[in-house]
C-alpha cells in the first residue's frame, strides 16, 4: 500500500511541476509548445501533420525585409511538377498538383495567423534539416519556420497557390520594394488574398528573389472559378489567365513557348490538358487523383487534391494511391 502512495505522489509532483512550468510561460512561448506538440505522423513516407498556433510574425518579418529561403540542392534534369485547376457547373472547383523532387519528409501545416487567413500548405521539411527519422523534441523547433516555406496551399476563402521549377525567370525589382523569397510568396498570398485579383496585386507589390531555389512560376486559383499563372520574364510579370474552365502548369515558361492546346513539348501537361479539355474541366476529386496519378513520375512525393469549395483536401505519398489522405480545412 505504502508503494502505491509513493508513486500517486510522485505522479502528482511531475504534473504539478508541469502545470507550474506551463503556466510560467508566456503567451508565445506557450502557442509555440502547443504547436510542436500537435506535430504526429501519418503516413510511413514521412508524412506529418502540424498546427501552427499563434502568430508566426510574418507581417514583421516582411516589413524587416527579411527574406527566408530554404537551401536546394541543384535541380535534376526531368524532376518536375504538375498542377492543374478546373472548374465545372455540377461539381466543386478543384486544384490538383504533384510535387515531384527529392524522395523527402513532409509536413501538412495548419495555419491561422491573427489577422490573416486560416490555411493549410504542405511543406517539404528536409529543408529545414528533417530526414525519415521521427524529430527528436530539440530538433522540433525547426519546424516553428515551417509557415515561411509553404510549396502548396489553400486559404478559407478558397484560394490556391502552388510552385513549379522553371529553366529561368527574371522578375522585376524596384528598389523601394520589399524582397520576397519565392515560398515566402506563397505565404502573403495565402494569409492576405482572397482572389485571383488580389493575389496578383500583392505579388505586383513585391520584388521576388530565387536566392537558393531554382526559378519558380505559379498557378493561382480561386472558388470563383479564375485561375491564372504568373511567371516572371525579362523583368517583367506575365500574368496568363484561364480562357477555359481549367487550366494546366508543368515546368516551362508557358508565356514564352506559347502551346497550342496540347502540343507542348511536356508529355505531363499535354495529358493533363487533354483529360480536362475532353470533359471540359468536369472531373470528381476522385477522377482528379487518378489524373495526378496517370502524370506522376518516379520522384513524384506527394500528390494533392484541394476542394476550394468545401476545404476538403486529399494526399497520397509516394505514389501509393491506395491510401489516400483525408484532411479539412475548417471555414
Amino acid at each position: 500500500m505504502r508503494n502505491k502512495w509513493v508513486v500517486f505522489v510522485a505522479v502528482l509532483w511531475v504534473l504539478l511541476a508541469a502545470a507550474s512550468a506551463v503556466a510560467t510561460m508566456s503567451s508565445g512561448q506557450l502557442n509555440q509548445w502547443r504547436t510542436l506538440s500537435s506535430l504526429h505522423k501519418v503516413d510511413d513516407h514521412p508524412l506529418y501533420v502540424m498546427t501552427y498556433y499563434g502568430d508566426y510574425d510574418f507581417e514583421r518579418s516582411v516589413r524587416a525585409d527579411t527574406q527566408w529561403q530554404p537551401s536546394y540542392v541543384e535541380m535534376a534534369c526531368g524532376w518536375a511538377c504538375t498542377c492543374f485547376s478546373f472548374f465545372n457547373e455540377e461539381g466543386a472547383p478543384l486544384f490538383g498538383r504533384n510535387f515531384d523532387w527529392h524522395d523527402h519528409p513532409a509536413l501538412l501545416l495548419f495555419t491561422d495567423p491573427p489577422g490573416g487567413y486560416a490555411s493549410v500548405s504542405m511543406v517539404d521539411i528536409a529543408y529545414l534539416g528533417f530526414g525519415r527519422e521521427d524529430p527528436s523534441w530539440g530538433a522540433r523547433r525547426r519546424l516553428l519556420q515551417a509557415p515561411y516555406m509553404p510549396f502548396d496551399g489553400l486559404n478559407e476563402r478558397g484560394l490556391v497557390v502552388a510552385m513549379m521549377a522553371v529553366s529561368e525567370a527574371d522578375a522585376p525589382h524596384d528598389p523601394q520594394k520589399v524582397t520576397l523569397g519565392s515560398l515566402q510568396a506563397i505565404r502573403l498570398l495565402l494569409d492576405d488574398a482572397q482572389n485571383v485579383d488580389e493575389a496578383i496585386s500583392l505579388l505586383d507589390n513585391y520584388n521576388i528573389a530565387w536566392d537558393g531555389g531554382p526559378p519558380l512560376h505559379y498557378l493561382i486559383a480561386d472558388v470563383a472559378g479564375h485561375s491564372a499563372v504568373v511567371e516572371f520574364v525579362d523583368g517583367h510579370m506575365e500574368v496568363l489567365r484561364n480562357q477555359q474552365p481549367w487550366q494546366v502548369a508543368t515546368n516551362f515558361v508557358i508565356s514564352v513557348a506559347m502551346p497550342e492546346g496540347a502540343s507542348s513539348g511536356c508529355w505531363r501537361y499535354n495529358r493533363a490538358y487533354q483529360t480536362l479539355q475532353g470533359t471540359s474541366g468536369s472531373l470528381s476529386p476522385q477522377e482528379a487523383m487518378a489524373l495526378l496519378k496517370n502524370v506522376s513520375q518516379s520522384s513524384t512525393i506527394w500528390s494533392i487534391v484541394y476542394d476550394l469549395g468545401t476545404g476538403d483536401v486529399q494526399v497520397v505519398m509516394n505514389r501509393k494511391h491506395s491510401q489516400i489522405h483525408q484532411f479539412k480545412l475548417g471555414r
